[in-house]
């Protein structure tokens, strides 16, 4: 652990929740496009303010794609009345003086702002990400270099299993299956169903998990939490693959898992090397 004395200089990350919110992006160029993917992904409303002429051609297609997601105003910033009723401001223009004022109203009015390439005028950054269905891994080097954020956000995707994002979309679906049939909060029930899923998630392979269907999660409940035990994928009904290295019954990790946390060691050490 750290001193006290070198806890500083980063940022608090965190998995900001969208969904329900409008997001004002100012700019319609290359930066600001993907500000539009990140906020359609978080399942947010945008009204993008950016006269036609200054729209790339991937801002044009996300506005044809999303006509009820995006509101779209041909002009630019006019002052405070662009900012009612805003959850969060995000700028992507070249002015840099019109980028400080849109940030110091967005300070007056309390509303989040990230202002691209000026990060004294940010109240958060964006990093580089990792994104693989409900994955999402977040590389962020406190806006002092995108560029190396960048690098590193390639080779730790490098690093990342196959077929990760879907097994966990099958895992989410397998844990409020559990929570239905073993409902509550906290207590000994959540503490032995939370024990349960983490067995599990150790001793299955991510592929197997990535090939759960609602038939064979109802079995691996009945076969398996009912029972104290954590069924093989073959009990379940998982299909079978290619020839695989034999684990003894103590050993909860599977082969794939170790390989996987070597090479993402092996890339850390790399890095730090650099």
């Amino acid at each position: 652990m750290k001193d006290n004395n070198e806890l500083s200089g980063g940022s608090l990350l965190l998995a900001w929740q969208l969904k329900g919110k409008t997001v004002l992006i100012v700019g319609g160029g290359d930066v600001a496009s993907g500000r539009i993917e990140s906020i359609l992904t978080a399942d947010a409303s945008i009204i993008l303010i950016s006269p036609n002429d200054g729209l790339h051609p991937r801002t044009k297609h996300f506005l044809e794609q999303y006509p009820t997601r995006i509101t779209y105003k041909d002009r630019i910033f006019s002052g405070e009345q662009d900012l009612a009723n805003i959850d969060m401001v995000l700028t992507a223009v070249d002015d840099v003086e019109a980028s400080r004022a849109i940030c110091q109203l967005c300070r007056q009015a309390k509303i989040p702002v990230n202002v691209a390439d000026i990060p004294p005028s940010c109240d958060f950054y964006f990093g580089s990400q990792v994104r693989d269905g409900p994955l999402q891994i977040m590389i962020s080097t406190n806006g002092q270099s995108p560029k190396l954020a960048n690098i590193i956000r390639r080779r730790i995707e490098k690093c990342l299993p196959e077929h990760a994002g879907e097994a966990i979309t099958k895992v989410g679906s397998l844990r409020n299956k559990l929570k239905e049939r073993a409902p509550g909060v906290g207590g000994e029930v959540g503490k032995r169903r939370m024990r349960w899923m983490i067995d599990v998630c150790t001793a299955w392979e991510m592929e197997d998990l990535a090939a759960l269907d609602d038939d064979m999660i109802a079995r691996l409940i009945d076969d398996g939490w009912e029972k104290g035990r954590v069924p093989s994928g073959a009990e379940v009904g998982v299909p079978p693959k290619g020839p695989v290295a034999a684990t003894g019954p103590g050993n909860l990790v599977p082969i794939a898992t170790f390989v996987f946390g070597a090479l993402c060691s092996a890339a850390f050490f790399t890095l730090r090397r650099r």
